[in-house]
């Protein structure tokens, strides 16, 4: 039976049954069509990091298209009986026919921002919650640690983490993530064959030991793969027995039996992947200067993550170019990133969960958010508040008109800032991606997507883009949004403290 169904199921369907139990009663009562609002956002960036990267949302209306794709008998696997059977027929035919907003691949993103604003009937918007977050649960998880890493350095890091990643559709979008979000490379090649981006990779421990278990076998392994692969990148794995006993000079004796020089175009180095980093790097560099090799490059691997490149560095290492594997690949870290997706808004209504945990109020209502941005004569546009607004709403007036505003602190009302007419620029997040349930804007290249992560990046301070205690960018809400929530919560609570049975 798995086989029968292997080559049918796709992503709109890892979902959870009760997206589904949940949709028999919508369906039987009635509600199916009530329009809904539902807001996909994150409560708290991993690891005390100021925000989050956006990556997946292509996959996500990828998903949503894919939505009402399967036979009656699929669904009769789970939901079995005659009792179901109206529903069954209804599912296989359920197109999504709603509009969804999300904010582009590359984009940076604050707590309780909308990430993706789903609008449509209810049945249709609750069953993507389960696969919507999937996808960008992983993604964003991936692209922020790689965030992380990549802002140790000013030096390039390629993602090398396939082979530890949770599969392969973990390693295959984790790598696309990673890039997006600062990796120069992957060494995934069905990542660089699906984004027409390319991949890169050397050489194994396997390799040098191929040629027999000798310090002549390993200086043979480095001339074959120089003949060999002449004229592209010559990167040579020098720690299979000992780096700078033999490794380092076994690598200089190849590259100068093969005419490999500092006028090699394609570019020529080594790799450590073990040992004392800094050291080791240093000595390697010593080493090769002396030998009239002061273009060859120093590529260090071995477990790094952002804080083992800081020291590194802080310690004056040698080290041109970083791989990194699991920390980013399995954000491992923080491999469980927090979107969470809620209904805020059902038939023009705003609505709310209140819960016990403060952390888990929500921002109710059919949401924007603006980016708000000044120039600086010396520092160029930089950025300087964000605030969510309900759509039409007063505030969300005034920034689309250009006029003054002020803001306040959500949590500290005596705190505000002003902004005057004519010294600002102010832009949107949210984009319309789909409408009627078709996707209604053009495709980004992984190229594209990380160019435009690397230029949001720039308009950030350098105090909020540091990595320990990094000053807080100001992030609020208008104040109709801010008094709605409040409305909603004190009525709440006044039914609650008058409820009897």
């Amino acid at each position: 039976m798995f086989k029968t169904y292997r080559n049918m199921l796709n992503f709109a369907y890892c979902s959870d049954k009760y997206q589904y139990t949940m949709g028999k009663s919508f369906f039987d009562s009635g509600m199916k069509d009530q329009h809904a609002v539902f807001n996909m956002f994150y409560r708290k960036a991993p690891e005390n990091n100021n925000w989050a990267v956006v990556s997946g949302t292509d996959e996500v209306i990828e998903m949503i298209e894919n939505l009402g794709n399967m036979d009656p008998a699929f669904f009769e696997k789970f939901l079995p009986g005659d009792e179901y059977a109206d529903f069954r027929g209804y599912l296989s035919a359920m197109k999504f026919t709603g509009t969804v907003y999300a904010m582009r691949e590359g984009e940076i993103v604050f707590p309780n921002q909308p990430v993706i604003i789903v609008e449509g009937p209810l049945i249709e918007a609750q069953v993507l919650e389960t696969p919507m977050l999937c996808i960008m649960n992983h993604q964003m998880a991936v692209a922020t640690k790689a965030s992380r890493v990549c802002r140790a350095t000013n030096r390039p890091v390629s993602e090398f983490g396939s082979r530890r990643a949770h599969g392969p559709w973990a390693a295959t979008y984790g790598a696309k993530a990673a890039i997006i979000a600062g990796c120069s490379a992957t060494s995934n090649i069905l990542t660089g064959v699906m984004y027409d981006y390319g991949s890169t990779g050397t050489m194994a421990h396997s390799y040098v030991t191929s040629f027999g278990c000798s310090v002549e076998g390993e200086h043979k392994a480095f001339d074959t793969y120089i003949k060999t692969h002449n004229g592209e990148p010559l990167i040579l794995l020098i720690d299979t027995y000992d780096t700078l006993k033999c490794g380092i000079l076994n690598a200089i004796r190849a590259f100068r039996e093969n005419g490999i020089d500092d006028g090699y175009a394609a570019g020529y180095g080594i790799r450590l992947d073990s040992g004392d980093l800094a050291y080791l790097s240093m000595e390697c560099r010593r080493i090769l200067d002396e030998n009239d090799m002061a273009g060859c490059k120093i590529f260090a691997t071995n477990s790094l993550d952002e804080y083992l490149i800081t020291d590194l560095e802080r310690q004056g290492a040698c080290i041109d170019s970083y791989g990194v594997g699991d920390a980013i690949a399995t954000s491992k870290a923080a491999p469980c990133f927090g979107n969470v997706y809620k209904l805020v808004q059902i038939d023009g209504e705003a609505v709310l969960k209140r819960s016990e945990d403060k952390i888990k109020l929500i921002n109710p209502g059919f949401q924007i958010t603006y980016r708000i941005m000044k120039t600086d004569p010396v520092k160029g546009d930089i950025y300087k508040a964000d605030v969510t607004c309900l759509r039409g709403d007063e505030l969300s007036r005034k920034i689309e008109a250009g006029e003054t505003f002020t803001i306040c602190d959500e949590f500290d009302r005596y705190k505000y800032k002003t902004f005057d007419a004519g010294d600002y620029k102010a832009f949107p997040l949210q984009h319309k991606v789909m409408e009627n349930g078709k996707r209604c804007v053009p495709f980004h290249t992984l190229a594209e997507k990380k160019a435009y992560y690397d230029a949001t990046l720039m308009h950030f301070s350098p105090s909020e883009r540091r990595l320990i205690n990094p000053h807080y960018y100001k992030v609020d809400i208008s104040d109709d949004l801010y008094n709605l929530k409040m409305s909603i919560i004190n009525r709440i609570v006044t039914e609650i403290n008058n409820f009897k049975i």
